[in-house]
């Protein structure tokens, strides 16, 4: 390109005017043909301009990438205190972006987790509470089947605003199982899916039987997360001119934990799936995977341009005596705090600010629809955004505090069944939840077992301050039951 229209597409219209000579047109010309060549110049001069203009909008549309672990703890990474291996990669990552302190889920179990992700809405407005399994299970928990696939959908409405959309890794939103007629990944937005055995799309090389893992799979249990990332880094590669927006929905951190057979001998494992030197393996090689794609995205040349995003689906089991969960009460299957606070990285070179932490502003998987939408410029109809239970607080991924407008609210257990979990009686919390400001209230639906704890000056929930301040129980209690109520 020439260095005249270079400086027009970065330049006014009036001084690309000037740079193309459209006020020395010779004046030698009749006029009638000066006036024409000094029109024709104008006309090229805007369209150059709105050509970069256009060009610059697209380019600074970024790629998305979405890491969801399975049944990760808040005590995982070393960035948050956890000592159970060295995470260099994803420390790395903290200290190049903003590690966030108050970001939770929307359940503490993974069907309903991912239904938060995916709607912007609170899981049970779909009939999703607990993890999806047989029809004679879902039936048991009060759930439907499978996520209705006209539910709101983060990816649909980024494949809408013209992005790229893939799904990589566990979906457990519906199939697999005896639920055979859950609808296609695709039907929700995206373009490509390549998923695990609790999915209606299970990939052949890593479902090689009628199971969730099995050792005749082509891909190994050990090396599934390295599959998973040379997926997204190939679907990247595959759209150099789009906006990419992917799901890297690993099922590690989950059991069972099958290390590599090199990494069994160095931690001295032995067969155990639930035992602790499994797991230090299984951490070890997760960390390894997160740094070859922030490695591949840079070796890409994409690094500048893409968010990534990285959080856990809830929190841990097991727990190695609240190690994993540092300390937090509860567990993956808890509305306390160990159940759903999970680790927030987000990593966005030239964006993110680097080595930040960000204390204040409490963020929720809900909040991610919105806050995507508005960092992708894809628009949200006046409709679906008046139904969304998640706020847009995208100016914390890029440094900002800003304030969250809406209470937080789960609930998780609908009868004493199926839900009988966890085992632990310290950590079995009521079955509803509502957090407002740095207060958050446990009860029971019907209103009794009322627990209010202060969270700034209390994170573990152990001082009960329900009797202490009736004031703030009462309008808490009274707005979860309520909601709770109105739930389907």
């Amino acid at each position: 390109m020439s260095r005249r229209l270079k400086t027009c597409e970065a330049a006014d219209w009036k001084v690309c005017a000037t740079t193309l000579g459209i006020h020395t047109v010779p004046d030698t010309l009749p006029p009638i043909r000066r006036a024409w060549t000094r029109l024709a110049l104008l006309l090229f001069a805007f369209l150059c301009v709105l050509c970069g203009h256009l060009s610059g909008a697209h380019a600074a549309r970024p790629n998305i990438v979405f890491v969801l672990t399975d049944d990760f703890g808040w005590g995982d990474l070393g960035s948050y205190g956890g000592a159970f291996v060295p995470t260099p990669n994803l420390d790395r990552m903290a200290r190049e972006g903003i590690r966030f302190t108050q970001f939770y889920v929307a359940s503490p179990i993974c069907s309903p987790s991912r239904t938060g992700c995916t709607t912007g809405m609170f899981p049970a407005r779909w009939r999703i509470t607990s993890y999806l399994q047989t029809r004679k299970g879902n039936a048991a928990c009060g759930q439907a089947d499978f996520l209705d696939p006209e539910a709101p959908s983060l990816a649909r409405l980024l494949k809408a605003s013209g992005y790229a959309t893939a799904h990589i890794g566990k979906w457990h939103m519906g199939g697999g199982r005896d639920v055979t007629n859950a609808p296609s990944i695709l039907r929700y937005g995206f373009d490509e899916c390549i998923s695990t055995w609790e999915s209606p799309n299970p990939h052949p090389d890593i479902t090689a039987t009628n199971w969730i893992w099995s050792p005749q799979d082509k891909v190994k249990r050990w090396d599934r997360t390295a599959f998973f990332v040379d997926q997204t880094l190939d679907f990247l590669r595959r759209h150099p001119g789009q906006p990419c927006y992917v799901n890297l929905w690993p099922d590690d951190t989950h059991t069972p934990f099958v290390p590599s057979p090199a990494l069994k001998q160095k931690y001295n494992a032995a067969n155990n799936p639930s035992g602790e030197r499994n797991f230090q393996g299984v951490l070890e090689e997760y960390d390894r995977q997160m740094g070859r794609l922030l490695d591949g995205l840079k070796q890409l040349g994409l690094a500048t341009n893409t968010l990534v995003v990285f959080t856990g689906d809830n929190g841990p089991s097991p727990t190695y005596d609240h190690r994993r969960t540092a300390g937090l009460r509860g567990s993956k299957l808890s509305l306390y705090e160990g159940g759903i606070r999970e680790p927030l990285l987000v990593w966005w070179p030239g964006h993110a600010p680097t080595g930040r932490v960000n204390e204040r502003t409490v963020l929720t998987t809900v909040d991610l629809l919105p806050s995507f939408c508005q960092i992708a410029g894809a628009s949200i109809p006046g409709e679906l955004a008046a139904k969304l239970d998640g706020e847009d607080l995208s100016a914390a991924f890029t440094g900002g505090t800003p304030t969250r407008t809406k209470p937080v609210l789960w609930e998780y257990g609908r009868n004493t069944n199926s839900f009988a979990y966890p085992k632990a009686p310290r950590d079995r919390s009521p079955n509803v939840a509502v957090r407002e400001g740095d207060w958050k209230l446990l009860l029971n639906a019907d209103g009794s077992g009322a627990e209010l704890y202060d969270l700034a000056a209390d994170p573990k929930e152990e001082k009960d301050l329900a009797t202490e301040r009736p004031d703030v129980t009462k309008r808490l209690s009274e707005r979860a039951v309520n909601w709770r109520k109105a739930l389907p």
